[in-house]
């Protein structure tokens, strides 16, 4: 799952503000700043997860995803990193300053780049590139050769895929910014500054692109479109707003990528809403009360969202009607999911991956990886879907059982 926690400042904030060894942990322990480690061991020791025995007998007696290929790079202590599937290639990157270009019908490894820069964010390709970033705030271009391209140097910390777009880089930092690169030769050609509240979840949300436009949501629950050419904001619009006493209750982080189609744009925020707009002025079209961390994706009929708690939810793309929820899928920490064809793909911090039916959210099929956690959506592959490991496995699984 994405990397976040917050920051050692906040963590102090929420000491000061008190009562906090009853409130749940939506946050990765890993991830905890400083000071931090802890207190991201007090509110591990008392957010056990139990999950009911019969919950897992069913899910055991479940058919096994067909294995397609297999193999392993290096380990992911912090950070998050995204599978990329481009032009009949699978990349991946570790945090040893790997990238990998694999072959997806058999896993091979086509090449290898070994940088001296560790990586904290990637992979991101298109047009004929392959993004990786750093925790400086470098960001590495290569072609699809593994031959870099150029390395540029933004404001701060990269936890999301550098995405690329009609020859425009952009790149989103830990202190709210999204930055807009020439793709010829990284130079910055703008840069849009988001809302930074005292206290923030610290995740690896990315951002959407689409028509010339670029979508992102930020801290506090607003989304925002804005012109990839130029970083000019076109509209901003409310996900969620703040409720609550404490700075830590009024906390409604958009910790997550928006998802996008011809017409919609949907986002969801932590202890907040999921809501939908028109991507053309930002229009609300629907909103209903959701919790995400983690992360949301749809179709043609449905939006699907990775709920708190081990909750996989759909909602009726046109009017936001809930049609149903899975809540037995093994773990409290979902990832993201993905659609494809008829099916909703997701996995967990236990490393196992699930094949639901989209229409009606009954799982179909399971599978077991390394026993570590994936840490990102699954990334579709002409037969199937690929994910990636914290111990750095790279599996590949078909959709045909």
């Amino acid at each position: 799952m994405p990397e976040r926690s917050i920051s050692a400042w906040g963590l102090a904030l929420t000491l000061l503000l008190g009562g906090c060894s009853n409130l749940p942990l939506p946050f990765d322990p890993r991830m905890f700043d400083s000071l931090g480690y802890q207190i991201a061991e007090l509110f591990d020791s008392e957010e056990k997860e139990i999950i009911d025995k019969a919950e897992l007998e069913a899910l055991n007696a479940l058919d096994e995803i067909p294995l397609l290929w297999k193999t392993r790079i290096g380990d992911s202590d912090m950070a998050s990193f995204h599978v990329a599937f481009e032009n009949d290639a699978v990349y991946v990157a570790d945090e040893d300053g790997q990238l990998t270009r694999l072959d997806p019908q058999t896993g091979e490894k086509i090449w290898e780049v070994k940088t001296k820069n560790p990586f904290s964010a990637g992979v991101g390709a298109g047009e004929g590139m392959v993004l990786v970033g750093s925790s400086k705030g470098e960001v590495f271009a290569f072609n699809e050769s593994g031959h870099t391209l150029w390395k540029s140097q933004v404001s701060s910390e990269i936890l999301s895929p550098p995405q690329i777009k009609e020859n425009m880089v952009v790149v989103r930092t830990t202190d709210g910014r999204v930055n807009g690169l020439d793709a010829l030769d990284g130079k910055r050609k703008w840069f849009f500054q988001g809302a930074t509240p005292a206290l923030t979840v610290r995740s690896s949300a990315g951002v959407a692109i689409t028509q010339g436009a670029v979508f992102a949501g930020f801290a506090g629950g607003k989304l925002v479109g804005m012109s990839l050419f130029t970083g000019n904001v076109g509209w901003e619009a409310v996900v969620s707003q703040p409720r609550g006493v404490t700075e830590l209750e009024r906390m409604t982080d958009i910790t997550s990528s928006p998802a996008i189609d011809d017409r919609l744009i949907c986002a969801v925020a932590y202890q907040g809403r999921v809501a939908c707009f028109q991507i053309i002025d930002g229009t609300q079209i629907w909103a209903r009360e959701s919790s995400s961390s983690e992360g949301l994706t749809m179709d043609s009929d449905y939006v699907y969202v990775s709920e708190e708690k081990g909750v996989l939810a759909a909602y009726d793309k046109r009017s936001g009607a809930g049609m149903w929820k899975q809540v037995k899928l093994g773990s409290k920490n979902l990832t993201a999911p993905i659609v494809t064809s008829q099916y909703v793909v997701i996995g967990d911090d236990k490393g196992y991956v699930n094949i639901l039916r989209n229409y009606d959210g009954v799982v179909l099929a399971r599978a077991a990886t390394d026993g570590s956690a994936i840490l990102s959506r699954p990334q579709r592959i002409p037969e199937g879907f690929v994910v990636q490991t914290a111990e750095g496995g790279v599996f590949a699984f078909s959709t045909q059982f």
